[in-house]
């Protein structure tokens, strides 16, 4: 590939952008709910406990219901990943990565709607968000009838 001025440009935008994705308040907001999260040892001690309880749910999954502790298994992981989940702090980062995936998602929207309306833009929750898709199964291997396909 041979550079381009033009090609430079777009580099040097882009590295604009993203000091701007950094420094944002979205960014600030999940920053501050990873520290605080990490910094907390009950939190920190239930993701350790679910991490090894995933570990034996994948080895019990291998045989799945023919291994002999299968039921036990499944209840403590569910167990153990509800009271995971429960936590504020955890939940307080669900919360923020959603946020900002959600933010990212819009920019590259705009970003792909800059260079035609036609583009369609997966999104983190499954969904296209484009002016042309009427039903929401582009690219999810439904039928599509949009369009935009």
């Amino acid at each position: 590939m041979i550079m381009t001025m033009e090609y430079v440009d777009i580099l040097d935008e882009t590295e604009v952008l993203s000091k701007m994705i950094v420094q944002s308040e979205v960014m600030h907001r999940y920053e501050q709910a990873h520290r605080q999260l990490y910094s907390d040892e009950n939190a920190t001690q239930l993701i350790r406990s679910f991490a090894a309880m995933k570990d034996q749910h994948e080895e019990v999954e291998r045989f799945g219901t023919y291994h002999p502790d299968y039921s036990r298994i499944m209840r403590e992981v569910r167990s153990v990943k509800r009271e995971m989940d429960m936590h504020p702090y955890v939940a307080e980062l669900k919360l923020r990565e959603r946020e900002l995936q959600r933010f990212l998602d819009d920019i590259s929207e705009l970003i792909a709607e800059s260079v035609s309306e036609q583009v369609i833009v997966p999104r983190e929750d499954g969904l296209y968000d484009n002016h042309l898709c009427t039903t929401g199964n582009c690219g999810t291997g439904q039928s599509c009838s949009c369009s935009a396909s």
